[in-house]
């Protein structure tokens, strides 16, 4: 079932006191390149470096207290272990994070300092999963999904909320696509603040479930995905996809090479550190700006995260 406004706007209320109302930045230069007018929701500005914080918060909160005290459980490669954990810190409550072997260091440490227990396994979806089942039998803690949960997408979607009650009329809603929490919240937004408007995905060819399942009508696996947008390479849910099939006009691809450029651009630019998942929604702006030309585009820049021992550039 698709959640109505009032959903949202009690979601806005929840997370309000725990969560940053990020900066909406502009550029010149970005302007000018694309012939539109850009506008940045900085969620690279957002408490743990990304918009996950909100989404973690709001699930956590709509626990029940006997839940809420044995804590909570995920699995995830970077930031939405670190949103959990931070959100759990925040509200008293244990988090329990199993991470993948070869998560960025960056993000493990991150974790680690925010006082969750990183329990390690293979790196693959199977293993995650059922090193996580297994723990949940051991600790009793309740599975947050980091994507696929109407909680966590209903706290994704209060970044756009803040982002269009700030910015007026917006044409175009721009986001990458990963898990599809982030997109799902913010075609919700959309449908009821700006109908006429669109929200628009963006994802690497290398990870591009979700274009093939928008283009299918149904989820398409998300198989070996190969791409530097680490953020990226998780799977849509059946929570999520019914929103993002309704709402979600069309999902533009880009290749590394173009994800890497936005995101150089956009530091040497825009002045602000982004990570590269956050890119593959400039990169988009970039590859189709004739799409774009003369209309008020909102990009939710999804995080800031990077291991500044590994640039790509």
């Amino acid at each position: 079932m698709i959640p109505n406004l009032d959903a949202i706007k009690d979601a806005v209320k929840r997370v309000k006191p725990y969560v940053h109302n990020t900066p909406v930045m502009t550029s010149r230069l970005f302007n000018e390149r694309t012939g539109a007018s850009v506008f940045f929701k900085c969620e690279n500005f957002q408490r743990m470096g990304a918009f996950k914080m909100r989404g973690a918060t709001n699930a956590i909160l709509q626990l029940p207290k006997s839940e809420r005290a044995k804590g909570v459980i995920t699995h995830s490669s970077g930031n939405f272990a670190q949103a959990l954990a931070l959100a759990a810190r925040s509200l008293d409550t244990k988090a329990y994070i199993v991470m993948p072997e070869n998560a960025p260091a960056v993000k493990v440490e991150a974790v680690a300092s925010y006082g969750a227990e990183i329990i390690k396994c293979a790196p693959t979806l199977e293993a995650r999963e059922k090193t996580c089942q297994e723990n949940r039998e051991r600790t009793q803690a309740t599975f947050i999904h980091p994507s696929n949960d109407m909680d966590v997408i209903l706290g994704q979607s209060t970044a756009a909320w803040e982002m269009i009650n700030e910015v007026k009329d917006l044409d175009v809603l721009l986001t990458p696509v990963g898990g599809g929490g982030l997109i799902a919240g913010t075609a919700l937004v959309q449908h009821y603040l700006l109908p006429e408007s669109q929200t628009i995905g963006s994802e690497p060819f290398g990870a591009d479930d979700a274009y093939l399942s928008l283009k299918m009508g149904k989820i398409q696996p998300s198989v070996n995905p190969i791409t530097i947008a680490d953020g990226l390479k998780t799977q849509l849910g059946d929570q999520n996809f019914p929103i993002i099939r309704k709402y979600v006009s069309n999902i533009i691809r880009v290749e590394e090479t173009e994800i890497i450029a936005a995101m150089k651009y956009t530091w040497e630019r825009l002045k602000i550190v982004i990570e590269p998942s956050s890119a593959v929604a400039i990169a988009a702006l970039f590859r189709k700006q004739e799409r774009f030309l003369k209309r008020k585009v909102g990009i939710i820049i999804s995080g800031g995260n990077v291991d500044l021992e590994n640039l790509p550039f």
